[in-house]
């Protein structure tokens, strides 16, 4: 969300963005590692395969870059010159614990007690192991991933009880 104020003193107009890191950033392909994460065919992945040529006759080493959707686990390639920057995607990890699973929506509280109601339950492994947990009224804890205004639930873990 931008700001747009007028300074009376001046017919100047100052933008603010909102406050938070910036959804992407710029990287030299070079600089890149596998396990890392990139922006391929604007999809944040994470890098599983990367190869270098050697510098041809034009002078620039291409790296091909392979990745997986973070979201989705689609593969995608790439092949960009060493020299020249990729974007990384600014991925985020938070914790929650789930509170419950209401029509097909996590109820999930921060650490600031805020809930949230607007993460779908996951359709994958991860996803049927929250709902037999929140059937069966255990007390856990789940990993939220997110970039680029997506989020996925990734992980999931007990809490523990001192009984």
């Amino acid at each position: 969300m931008k700001v747009t104020t007028m300074n009376d003193a001046a017919d100047e107009i100052f933008e603010q963005a909102s406050s938070g890191a910036s959804k992407t950033y710029p990287k030299q392909c070079s600089a890149l590692k596998k396990g890392g994460h990139v922006l391929l065919k604007s999809r944040p992945c994470k890098i599983v395969e990367m190869s270098t040529s050697k510098t041809g006759k034009h002078g620039h080493a291409k790296v091909h870059l392979v990745g997986l959707d973070i979201f989705t686990g689609k593969k995608y390639e790439d092949i960009c010159p060493s020299t020249h920057n990729m974007i990384v995607p600014t991925i985020s990890r938070l914790d929650y614990q789930c509170l419950g699973v209401q029509d097909g929506y996590l109820s999930l509280l921060d650490d600031k007690s805020i809930t949230r109601e607007d993460l779908r339950l996951p359709d994958n492994d991860i996803g049927q192991d929250i709902q037999k947990k929140a059937d069966l009224g255990e007390d856990f804890m789940v990993t939220v991933q997110k970039a680029m205004d997506d989020e996925i639930v990734v992980a999931l873990k007990s809490m523990k009880t001192n009984d």
